[in-house]
């Protein structure tokens, strides 16, 4: 057993052996393979969601129980991106990825048979921690094996597969679950881990990033640093769940415990880094300014996302009064657009400042929030599914460009890091602005519900519009911070 282990996830297939055997394509064919494993880890994000109510049913769960199917996975897989700095230098890229994606398998295996609710959240759970581990590997991937006037188009590619992942997933779940119930939405990333499985043996090399050797790092995971972000994710997403309902004083608690917990967590991190140790998120990173407002402009850009991605359906279904059907009909040809910007953009990316690229996207997304506003139970559905649209250009402007422009000025040595602690601030972002806008949809449907002059229908469309508002200003906000991601550009060369 110990050969095959030390066959599997070590060897001989170091980056120089891997370039010389696939020559100038191995880059690409790298790039494909991380592909596979971060579609991977996307579907079980979105595919199971649609399964929630089958498993309330079979399960008899509460909505307080049941949301912690969606809320254990996120909490997990925003924790675990912190690891995989330390992961990727103390067993390579080969053992890293591909033992990720075998406890993805795991994970999904062990929901689809489960029997009880605590081993569905077992699954999740672990589902969440290999997700977390794989997400922020491409980027580190593209900055490390790719050439800079190769980076954007290397992005643009990877990010057009990454995004009809959680597109295609809930219909494909939801197909599955109503012909074959839900334990099969589990079981549908399984095929896409074996192929995974098979790429990254094949394909990714055993070193460390930079060519590192394996094992360099020898010292330990610093298990109080990921209590303490664990515990401050945790407390966070849960305080803001309590919001929802009264009395908002465990709400609070849980919120300040979690300011405390995060707040620990960063004066842990400079212990660390001034013991000589490694830190989950090395605060050297934050000296650098580009790097400081591609965080602050993905933190904001993951709230409006996730916020967005959560009040449209809402919108289009409460506020205008369409069926579930339209509303997902009206979502696809944004989702298509999206995914045909990203090699364009990407392209862009080789040759353009990315804080221009970046803030052209923000501006579109503030311009489809700003026309929601507008919109009616009279607007014409063509001109509905238009302003989606210029919302998710947007997005394809921003995704390909956020990173390169935050990370490409970095040293080398700290691109792993980089690459984890912006996923995670991305990632918290996100997770709570669902929760942030969740509250603020209630809040103001309760106010306006309370106006005897306006009906329900009215006071719901009024409360949307105010949300929209909202995600408007907070896009201008990132804008402000995306015109100083100015960073050393390369040349325009030709690519191959």
């Amino acid at each position: 057993m110990k050969g095959f282990l030390q066959a599997t996830f070590s060897g001989p297939a170091s980056a120089s052996a891997l370039q010389e055997r696939y020559g100038d394509r191995y880059r690409w064919l790298l790039l494909l393979s991380v592909l596979a494993g971060t579609i991977a880890s996307l579907i079980p994000s979105t595919s199971v969601n649609v399964a929630i109510p089958a498993m309330s049913a079979y399960f008899e769960l509460g909505q307080a129980r049941a949301q912690w199917i969606t809320s254990g996975f996120m909490v997990a897989s925003t924790v675990s991106m912190l690891t995989t700095p330390w992961l990727l230098t103390r067993f390579g890229y080969r053992a890293t990825y591909v033992g990720a994606v075998l406890l993805l398998m795991v994970g999904a295996t062990i929901g689809g048979f489960a029997q009880n609710f605590p081993m569905v959240l077992v699954s999740r759970v672990a589902e969440g921690i290999a997700a977390g581990i794989i997400q922020p590997i491409p980027a580190v991937i593209i900055l490390h094996a790719f050439k800079p006037h190769e980076q954007g188009r290397a992005g643009g590619l990877f990010g057009m597969g990454v995004v009809l992942a959680p597109a295609i997933a809930p219909a494909l779940g939801g197909v599955l679950t109503d012909l074959m119930g839900w334990r099969s939405t589990f079981f549908m990333v399984v095929p896409v881990t074996l192929l995974s499985l098979w790429l990254g043996l094949k394909l990714v090399p055993h070193s460390s990033p930079g060519g590192a050797t394996v094992g360099e790092n020898t010292s330990g995971l610093d298990w109080i640093g990921l209590t303490l972000g664990a515990g401050g994710t945790l407390s966070l997403l849960n305080g803001m769940a309590q919001l929802h309902h009264e009395p908002r004083g465990p709400a609070l608690l849980l919120l300040a415990l979690a300011v405390a917990l995060l707040v620990g967590f960063v004066f842990w991190q400079k212990i660390m880094l001034d013991r000589g140790r490694k830190p989950l998120m090395d605060l050297r990173l934050f000296r650098c300014r580009p790097f400081v407002m591609g965080c602050i402009v993905s933190a904001v850009y993951g709230t409006a996302m996730f916020g967005s991605t959560y009040l449209l359906p809402l919108f289009m279904q409460m506020g205008i009064g369409l069926s579930a059907s339209y509303a997902g009909n009206l979502l696809l040809p944004a989702g298509i657009v999206l995914a045909m910007t990203f090699p364009v953009v990407g392209r862009l990316a080789d040759r353009q400042p990315t804080h221009w690229l970046v803030s052209i996207g923000l501006g579109l997304l503030a311009l489809s929030f700003a026309l929601m506003i507008f919109v009616g139970s009279s607007t014409a559905l063509w001109l509905l599914a238009a302003f989606i649209v210029v919302g998710r250009v947007g997005l394809g402007f921003i995704l390909p460009s956020l990173n390169l422009g935050a990370m490409r000025p970095l040293d080398k040595s700290l691109i792993a890091q980089g690459s984890s602690t912006i996923s995670f601030i991305r990632m918290l972002g996100g997770a709570a602005g669902v929760s942030l806008f969740g509250i603020v949809l209630q809040w103001r449907m309760e106010v306006h519900e309370a106006d005897v002059a306006l009906g329900t229908k009215a006071a719901h469309l009024i409360a949307f519009h105010e949300c929209f508002a909202l995600l408007t200003a907070l896009c201008l906000v990132a804008m402000a911070a995306a015109t100083q991601l100015r960073s050393p550009h390369p040349p325009s060369t030709k690519t191959d």
